[in-house]
Order: structure tokens, then C-alpha cells, then sequence
């Protein structure tokens, strides 16, 4: 069993294309069956990072295909990925 606090900090890179998307910042989890949902990595900041986070990518729990040490792997179109914008 793994603690959702293990995720924070780890990267995550897309296997459809080899990028990196960024690292864990938080977990959604359904409070009522208490399953995890989805993984949430941080957006870009904008203007180098000066004024705030442009938008929060949440990335549902299907796609996540490998949790190793320090990496975890997905597989998917970077276009279904939610984004959130505050």
C-alpha cells in the first residue's frame, strides 16, 4: 500500500512522448470510497514564475501506468489532461 504523501516530489514524465511534466504537488482523492482519483502537478509560472502559477494540471488515476522511487509514468494525450486555473 502507498500513502499519498509518497507521491509529492516525484516527477512525472508522459510516455507517449517523453516529456516531463512536472512534479506531484497534491492527490485528489474521493472522500467517499477513499479511492485516488488523480495526481496534480503544478503549471508554468508566468512571467518566470513572478506572478503566480498559471495553472494546475490534474492528471486522472488511469493514466498512471509506473510509480518507481523517483519517477512516475503515464501514458497520455497531453490534450485530455485538465487544467485548472486560478
Amino acid at each position: 500500500m502507498t500513502r499519498s504523501s509518497e507521491f509529492r516530489d516525484k516527477e512525472v514524465i508522459n510516455m507517449s512522448d517523453g516529456r516531463r511534466l512536472g512534479f506531484v504537488c497534491d492527490v485528489e482523492i474521493n472522500m467517499e470510497d477513499g479511492k485516488l482519483e488523480a495526481i496534480i502537478i503544478p503549471g508554468g509560472g508566468r512571467l518566470f514564475g513572478l506572478l503566480g502559477k498559471d495553472s494546475e494540471f490534474v492528471i486522472p488515476w488511469e493514466k498512471v501506468k509506473k510509480i518507481g522511487e523517483d519517477i512516475i509514468l503515464v501514458d497520455m494525450d497531453e490534450r485530455y489532461i485538465r487544467k485548472y486555473f486560478e
